[in-house]
Formats: structure tokens, sequence, C-alpha cells
């Protein structure tokens, strides 16, 4: 028997889960992390870039010879990068110094054209993230383009939704799931497969750009999240609350998650597991929080995160 796959396409998704085993407290409930570095770009947005893509085919939106175009902090244009490259389609990622230079390089070295845009001292603000929608929905009017818009696209929740339905499979029941929030795309699909058979889910922001939690948006550095509005995927019935997690406690929690735990990833996943330990602090044994590893820590070698 073999198992050769037909693309590096084929590769996106089915990725591992493993239990924390020093950074949770006794007394507590067991943490669980999927590790969606697994996938072939290293985070989990390779899964809505292929749902996105093969969406648009499906019905015709997305043809060949023309163009895709997408605004991006990097992981969601690395994974669009790859499939375009795959598929043969030109694309063009609209982007900002606001993200790490290890993400602009991975889109251009997949052959994306990447116009960037300076932000102010390096933060994501609500007004960056305008200013690239506006950009996009420019670009999105010329012929033979088709418009990703990962914030509208349905498709995108069909996508993640692989995570909850393997999760279910590789642990059996979970009694609450968390994770942070940038389009939604990622905990709205993970709540179609979780939340029938009874799990909370829990919706994360950085405190500093609390919309979720008291509704205004302000600058950060905890990049794929708190985009400064409320994201149309993140609808009332996905969730059942809302977390602020402040983004130093993040930061240490990615540096702790390499040294102790030899997971390897950036603030996002370190702000997903100061969630995830909180909540089983408040569980209790006997149950099962689960969380994702949203990208490879490789992707901040070039930033402050692992100086210290």
């Amino acid at each position: 028997m073999t198992d050769v796959r037909d693309s590096i396409l084929s590769a996106i998704g089915n990725t591992p889960v493993v239990r924390l085993r020093k950074l949770v407290d006794d007394g507590s409930a067991d943490v669980i992390v999927k590790l969606e570095f697994y996938n072939p770009t290293c985070s989990y947005k390779d899964r809505m870039a292929l749902a996105m893509i093969e969406g648009a085919e499906r019905r015709g939106t997305l043809r060949p010879g023309m163009r895709v175009i997408e605004y991006t902090g990097g992981s969601t244009g690395s994974s669009l990068a790859l499939v375009c490259s795959v598929k043969g389609y030109p694309f063009i990622a609209l982007s900002s110094d606001a993200w790490s230079e290890e993400k602009l390089r991975t889109m251009r070295a997949f052959g994306a054209d990447v116009r960037v845009f300076p932000s102010e001292g390096g933060k994501v603000t609500p007004a960056l993230i305008q200013t690239l929608k506006a950009e996009a929905e420019r670009l999105a009017a010329e012929p033979g383009t088709f418009y990703a818009n990962q914030f509208n696209n349905r498709d995108a929740i069909e996508g993640y939704r692989g995570i909850g339905t393997e999760l279910l499979t590789q642990a059996g029941k979970i009694d609450a799931f968390c994770g942070g929030v940038g389009t939604a795309g990622m905990i709205a699909g993970v709540s179609q497969a979780l939340k029938p058979g009874g799990t909370r889910i829990i919706a994360l922001e950085p405190a500093t750009s609390p919309v979720l939690t008291a509704g205004y948006g302000g600058p950060h550095r905890v990049e794929g999240m708190g985009v400064g509005f409320l994201p149309p995927h993140l609808t009332p019935d996905v969730y059942d609350e809302a977390r602020a997690i402040d983004e130093s406690e993040a930061r240490a929690m990615a540096r702790r998650l390499a040294r102790e735990e030899g997971i390897f990833g950036g603030v996002s996943t370190g702000l997903n597991v100061v969630a995830a330990l909180q909540l089983a602090r408040e569980l209790g044994p006997g149950r099962t929080v689960a969380t994702v590893a949203v990208d490879t820590g490789l992707k901040y070698l070039a930033g402050d995160l692992f100086e210290t």
C-alpha cells in the first residue's frame, strides 16, 4: 500500500491533536490543542483558501484566465498564494508592514503580487483594515477579477468546519472550544460541527481591541484577529461567550508553549491557550477544553516575540 497525494492541496487538513502536559494546573480540565501548523503553509488558513477557490470554481465565478485578489495580514494571503499557484491563477495580495516580514515574503515566494500599505507604528488598526478593504473593493470592480472576500465568503465557514469534525473523531466529547476572532470563519465553522453536541463556544479577542466585549476597536499586535469591527460570520448563534485576553499574557504564553510543551506558535496561538487554561480551571477535572495552534512560530522569528 502507498499513500501518495495527487497534489499539495490534498495535504490540507487532518492535523494532529495533542494534550498539554505541563501548563495545565492541577484540578483543571484537560486541554487539547489542534496543531494547524501541519498544513502546507503552516496555518489553518489553508483550509479556508482552498474552500473559497474551489467554491468559486464550482459556481463559475472563478474561471481560467481570471485573477484572484484579497486583503490580508499574510496568513490568508500565503494560503491563497499557494492554492492559486497550483491552480494557475494570478494572485494580488493587499497587505501591510503591520504584519510580519516573513508572511510578506512567503506570499511572494508563491508568486503573489504583494502590495504593501504603511501602518501606524507597525500596529493593526481599524483605519488600516478599512484602507485595505477599500482598495480590494476598487480592484474587485475590474473585469476578470475574483475577490475572495474572506470576511463575507460563506465557503470559508465550510472550509473551517473540518477542524470541528476532525476534533470529534480525534477526541470525542469536547466540553468547551475557544478561538480567536479575525474573520470569524474558523469559530463559525467549528461551531457548526461542535455546538450541536453541547460544546460551549468561546470567542476571543485582544483586550486592546475589545469589539465583542466592549464595543470598540483599537491598535494591537496580535496578527490574525481583532480587526476593529464585528465580522459578518460571527452571528449570535455561533458562540456562547466572548472574552478579551491581555496581549502581554498571550506573548508570554507563546514563549512558554515552545519551551515547556514544544508547541511553536505565534501570539494568536498563545492567546488561544491563555483562554483555554482559564476555561480548564473553571470547568475542573473530567472535562475537555479544545483550541487551535493557529500557525507556526517560524513566521515571527524576525520580530521581537522570541527575543526574551
